[in-house]
């Protein structure tokens, strides 16, 4: 899950970006409007968080304008992130197209179970995904084959649920890198092989993600 972080203030951002990273997301940071439309044009991110307060610009005009600019590629799910904590501002921020409003200050945990839910919004599986043997506990960041827990790293967790979020489908490497890992990431390098090698061998035998050569892995589904 690809992340983007609109926080004008360094030290904030920093720690929001470091905290989720730990959380095994991938995120870019941007620190006004301008930049986030960089990022915008470029990226398709799974959820953004905004604050409203910007230097260049107020972040509601920028949520605003991703429903109708052609050229800025909306996040699936948006969360508005500010120190505007009256009703007003809470219903303006919605109405403009946030999908939930979280006041400063707040806990970290808190910001982390609402991506979460953000993420389960509109999705059937709800906290638990399946996948054949396969089980994955959104909320507790577990996984298991059959029966058997799977003792996964961060990065091999978060390799795994974006396989389960897109059963049988073919996913280039590129897009593994890109929504596993984030800016910081050097696409020459062999993470996406290592990491998955690593996470294959603790997936068992039969195998259950299959390479498809100069094309890209697919997580097989049961018939």
């Amino acid at each position: 899950m690809r992340i983007l972080v609109v926080e004008d203030d360094p030290e904030l951002a920093e720690l929001v970006a470091l905290g989720l990273r730990n959380e095994a997301y991938a995120v870019d940071v941007a620190a006004g409007c301008s930049e986030a439309e960089e990022l915008l044009r470029l990226t398709a991110y799974d959820a953004a968080c905004f604050d409203l307060n910007l230097p260049d610009g107020d972040g509601l005009d920028l949520i605003r304008r991703l429903s109708g600019d052609p050229d800025l590629q909306r996040p699936r799910r948006l969360l508005a992130l500010t120190g505007r904590d009256a009703v007003t501002d809470r219903v303006a921020g919605l109405d403009a197209g946030a999908d939930d409003y979280l006041v400063k200050p707040f806990h970290f945990a808190e910001l982390v179970a609402r991506l979460r839910a953000l993420a389960r919004r509109g999705d059937e599986t709800g906290a638990v995904v399946r996948v054949g043997e396969l089980t994955l506990d959104l909320a507790t960041h577990r996984a298991w084959r059959a029966d058997t827990e799977l003792l996964l790293t961060a990065r091999e967790y978060a390799l795994l649920r974006y396989f389960m979020h897109h059963p049988g489908k073919v996913l280039s490497a590129e897009e593994v890198l890109e929504h596993v890992w984030d800016a910081h990431a050097n696409p020459f390098t062999a993470s996406v092989r290592v990491i998955l090698s690593r996470l294959r061998r603790k997936l068992g035998e039969p195998g259950l993600i299959e390479t498809l050569p100069s094309v890209g892995y697919r997580l097989r589904v049961p018939s």
